[in-house]
């Protein structure tokens, strides 16, 4: 049976089909988990430095 670390307190959790929080080891640092994505404090980075506004439609006809 595999055990990895809960990402949120750092126990030691069961990661198997028993275990329904996996890879978290409860309810509550799973919870704690979406509420920090929720609140954006885990962002992807965006290493792209283009302006939205330069994205043309490609369905537009070019003139």
């Amino acid at each position: 049976m595999a055990t990895v670390t809960c990402p949120t307190c750092g126990a030691q959790s069961q990661y198997s089909p028993q275990n329904p929080h996996r890879p978290f080891c409860s309810e509550r640092c799973k919870m704690i988990d979406l509420g920090a994505w929720a609140n954006e404090r885990y962002r992807v980075p965006d290493n792209d430095n283009n302006d939205l506004t330069e994205i043309t439609n490609p369905l537009e006809d070019k003139q």
